[in-house]
């Protein structure tokens, strides 16, 4: 479970996204003929639950493999664990929520290789991408024409630890100098608007815009397309923020060749159509694909983002 500390605010359990990694031992080694490989995946719902639906998972990745390893799979504690194993070799390989991959790659060094595509939306376009953005939204007949003008008004956000729903809509703030921040410290919404929500969901800061509650809250375009044409339909948009990365796939440093290539290629096969149900059970509900990308290229914008607003986490076991 991860606690991620914002100034002026108590510590907030959250479970970030999916992620998932392939242990192989021994440690530091590529596994030989019948090495053990231990798939670890953080469970979204029941842990027996997740075990029955990863079956087809273990078998795929121990055919692609020519049945040279034995493929297991384990669900792990934590995510820090996760990035303490990529650092070590431990670990070789890992499926990660965007924050958690910046961290892997600064933290343990590791490398990334695959971005996901999935079917998002952007500015009411439904496309298929490794990217996609948030909006600052107040209701329709709202008198509020601009984000300046919402200064000690009450705003929505789904989680702090949400890179669309706070990282990147407090970064705006930023950007147009409504916020600011010392150098050693973090971001602290409470500084311009007057009443602060975190209400747990997307769905939940519609809700409470819609009664009132609040006059201004975020929406993105990973949400379900029923929730965000709902919204659409019945806002105007302030601002955007983004591109915002999807997951990503990461290799330690210490995962060699031949099974390198062989471990990318097999992940890459499971974006064909016959496996999309099932990665949309791992990764994410609108998983589509993966495709090749770099730390660069995938992370840089949510890198900028974490600089410009100083939000960092810590995790306690």
């Amino acid at each position: 479970m991860f606690h991620y500390r914002i100034r002026g605010m108590r510590l907030i359990p959250v479970t970030i996204g999916v992620l998932a990694l392939l242990t192989l031992l021994p440690s530091g080694a590529n596994p030989s003929p019948k090495s053990r490989l231990v798939v670890a995946i953080q469970p979204t719902f029941a842990v027996t639950e997740m075990l029955d639906r990863a079956k087809p998972l273990e078998r795929f990745l121990e055919q692609r493999l020519g049945n040279r390893v034995d493929v297991e799979i384990y669900i792990p504690l934590s995510q820090a664990g996760v990035i303490e194993a990529l650092r070590f070799g431990q670990a070789h390989v890992a499926f990660m929520g965007p924050w958690a991959a910046l961290l892997a790659v600064e933290r343990a060094g590791a490398e990334l290789v695959l971005a996901e595509v999935r079917e998002v939306l952007i500015d009411g376009q439904k496309t298929q991408a490794t990217y996609y953005f948030s909006y600052w939204i107040v209701l329709r007949d709202s008198p509020y024409q601009s984000l300046e003008e919402l200064r000690g008004k009450r705003a929505c956000f789904p989680s702090p630890v949400s890179t669309s729903g706070f990282v990147a809509p407090m970064a705006r703030l930023v950007e147009l100098k409504l916020l600011s921040r010392s150098e050693r410290e973090e971001v602290d919404p409470r500084r311009f608007f007057g009443d602060v929500l975190f209400a747990g969901g997307y769905g939940q800061c519609w809700q409470a815009l819609k009664a009132g509650q609040v006059d201004v809250t975020v929406i993105a375009g990973d949400v379900p397309e029923s929730l965000y044409k709902e919204v659409l339909a019945n806002i105007r948009i302030l601002e955007k923020q983004g591109p915002l990365p999807s997951h990503a796939v990461l290799f330690s440093k210490e995962l060699k060749e031949p099974l390198r290539t062989q471990l990318l290629n097999a992940i890459l096969a499971l974006g064909a159509p016959a496996y999309r149900d099932l990665m949309r059970t791992f990764i994410s509900g609108i998983f589509v694909r993966f495709q090749k990308s770099d730390a660069t290229t995938h992370l840089g914008p949510l890198k900028r983002f974490l600089e410009l607003t100083g939000l960092r986490f810590t995790e306690r076991l």
